[in-house]
């Protein structure tokens, strides 16, 4: 895996629907676009035993967006994480999340979103339904989107996408649920994303 710091690159679905392209998406180019790395961010939160609500989140991921803007319904979207690169901001922590009591990284050193479903859900906003894959198994996650900007970036002079998006999951259907329910087995994903074309020349 290329490690590219930071993910869910999801917004890129701003793109990938059949229903008429909105305004903004129509100012950037069709073609593979890719996560600018300094601007990408997945994390997720849980409840503590009910005491506070942790940040964790993952610094590598790689995104591909493959734009068709002909037929958006027809552009593709995957996403790979590096569970690896897992952030709680607390060594120790970091080490068990790691470990076979979670993702157990040793076995199973990927994860991995593609797409399955884009549809508008207003102007700017995306309803992304698409299949995760942790620890060797495979569940549809749902994720609302927003495109916050479609356009060309006025310092890189770069076209660029800019995206938010959020869903829920339940850890322990990916074999991640120890401690819930005291921990809490909801958890709440975050993602915040700006993308940019693959080939910067095409």
């Amino acid at each position: 895996m290329k490690p590219i710091t930071k993910t869910l690159a999801i917004g890129v679905l701003a793109i990938a629907t059949s229903a008429p392209i909105h305004a903004s998406i129509g100012d950037v180019p069709a073609g593979e676009y890719k996560l600018e790395e300094t601007h990408g961010y997945i994390t997720f939160t849980y409840s503590h035993l009910g005491f506070s609500n942790p940040v964790v989140g993952f610094t590598r991921f790689n995104v591909t967006l493959d734009l068709d803007q002909n037929d958006v319904q027809n552009s593709a979207l995957s996403v790979s994480i590096d569970p690896a690169s897992i952030e709680s901001n607390v060594e120790k922590f970091n080490d068990h999340l790691k470990s076979d009591d979670f993702f157990d990284v040793a076995n199973y050193p990927d994860l991995s979103f593609t797409a399955t479903s884009i549809a508008m859900s207003g102007d700017n906003s995306l309803t992304i339904v698409g299949d995760l894959t942790a620890k060797g198994i495979t569940k549809p996650v749902t994720l609302d989107a927003t495109i916050n900007k479609a356009a060309t970036n006025p310092i890189s002079r770069t076209p660029t996408i800019g995206v938010s998006a959020s869903g829920t999951l339940k850890r322990s259907d990916w074999d991640l649920g120890l401690y819930a329910p005291n921990v809490g087995d909801e958890v709440t994903l975050n993602i915040q994303v700006e993308l940019i074309p693959a080939d910067p020349e095409a």
